[in-house]
This record gives structure tokens, sequence and C-alpha cells, in this order.
């Protein structure tokens, strides 16, 4: 499959026109790949690393979560990141495409593959946009857990280096219904509230979003940015293989930026 059919074939499914006024969807830079074969490096964030591990894997498109280009740039100079890999994007001829929002509300997509990790069942947007997509997820745990349970059961699927929750006097307390979304979700505790989820599942939350939270009474989980979406990102190199590409690998050099000093 060309790049050109691939890029066809994905924009059909998560629309690059969905995402939101902010954000920065699909090409990043296409240096003339369009109509070669399609050799894939999916990541969640394009780095110097990983387009390192697209040189040396002979790649011609690494297809990433996280946009390379936010904001409009007023220069490009030596020594800067995004200057160096537009540099080796050129230089090797790889293309870097992002799905981002647009990702985030489809089947599939980050919110979703979050939900069948977790097993939810009768799962529905926290936030409906058009047709049935959305960004994250509610759903019921079947059969229930304890809040221990569910905190387990995240850190065995999830393997994040800090899990992070509200303060609760109770592990042993009954968890029937959950919202999750990956990424940075601490802005939707309002509407998980309302959702009548007893617990919700994101990243990138503050001090004092956990306070709202409790507020709430909805328990507050931070697994972090990279454990919530990187799975997805496996997801999609699942889908791609299913096309039969010429080659699809996930990223080896895709990292949690964060460390944690035990």
């Amino acid at each position: 499959m060309k790049i050109a059919d691939l890029i066809t074939w994905f924009e059909v499914w998560a629309n690059p026109a969905w995402c939101e006024s902010w954000d920065n969807c699909g090409w990043q830079i296409e240096p003339g790949v369009l109509q070669e074969k399609a050799r894939v490096l999916v990541c969640l964030t394009p780095t110097l690393a990983v387009m390192q591990e697209a040189i040396a894997e002979n790649a011609n498109l690494i297809f990433a979560h996280h946009p390379l280009i936010f904001n409009p740039l007023k220069s490009l100079r030596t020594g800067e990141a995004i200057a160096e890999m537009v540099r080796l994007a050129f230089t090797h001829n790889i293309g870097i495409y992002t799905a981002h929002t647009n990702f985030d509300q489809v089947q599939d997509g980050t919110a979703d593959v979050l939900a069948q990790i977790l097993e939810l069942k009768e799962v529905t947007p926290i936030e409906p946009t058009q047709g049935g997509l959305g960004y994250g997820r509610v759903g019921l745990l079947e059969p229930f857990l304890t809040l221990q349970e569910l905190l387990t059961t995240i850190q065995t699927r999830l393997s994040p280096p800090n899990l992070i929750f509200s303060p609760t006097a109770d592990l042993q307390q009954t968890i029937s219904r959950v919202a999750v979304l990956g990424g940075s979700g601490a802005s939707y505790i309002s509407a998980v509230s309302k959702t009548g989820a007893q617990a919700y599942l994101t990243s990138d939350c503050k001090f004092h979003q956990f306070q709202e939270s409790r507020d709430c009474n909805l328990i507050l989980i931070d697994a972090g940015h990279y454990a919530t979406e990187r799975p997805a990102c496996d997801r999609l190199v699942q889908k791609f293989q299913s096309l039969n590409l010429d080659w699809v690998q996930l990223s080896q050099k895709d990292e949690d930026f964060r460390q944690f000093f035990a």
C-alpha cells in the first residue's frame, strides 16, 4: 500500500477535520513520500530518538499521536529539536503524520482502547461529539471490583511508573462504573461526575483537581500520560498490520518523559 492510500484509509476512520481548533492533526512534514510503499513507524511522540530509529529501520513515515508542531513556527534554527527533525525528515525522505484529537474520539482510539483494557461494558462517550463518537468513555465493570482490585488491575495492565489516586478511607468499596480518558483529562472532571462514574482514570492531574474530584465524590486516578495513551499506538500498529503494509512497527524509542526517584 502506498502512503497516500494509507492516509486516505486512515482519514475515513479518523477525519482530521474533527480535530480541535487549538490542535494540529494531519501532515506535519511531507517531503514527497506519498507514492512510496508505506514503511511505518508508529509512536506516541515524534522525537529525535524516534527519528533516528526511523532512519535505522529505513522507514518512510512516522505516524504519531502527538503533533510535532502545535503552534505556527516563527523560525527554524540550527540546534533546535524541531529544526533538526525537519532537516532529517527531508534528508532521509521520512514523512511525519499526526492523529491527535481526531484519534481520541473514534472507536479503537485512545479512550476506547482504555475502556477495552478495563473490559468496560455498555460503553458510551463522556462527551459525545458526532455519530456516536466522542471524548472519553464510561461504562460498567462486570464483575464489580473493589477500589483496590481496580487499582491493581490498572497497575498490572498499564504498568504506569507511578499511580496516583484520590484520598479514600475504604479501598474495599465496590466500584461498578468507571470513566476513562487517555492523556490530559482533568478538564472533564465535571462532565464525568454527571455520568454516575465512581472512578475516573486519566492523567496529568494537578493538586487542586484531585480536590475538585473529591468534592464531586469521584475517585480520580492518574496513571500518567504515556501509560494511558501508548496502548492505542499498539492497537494502531495492529490495524496497520491488517492492511499488509510493506513494514510497520511500534517505536521502541518512544518513552515516558518522567522518571520517579524511588
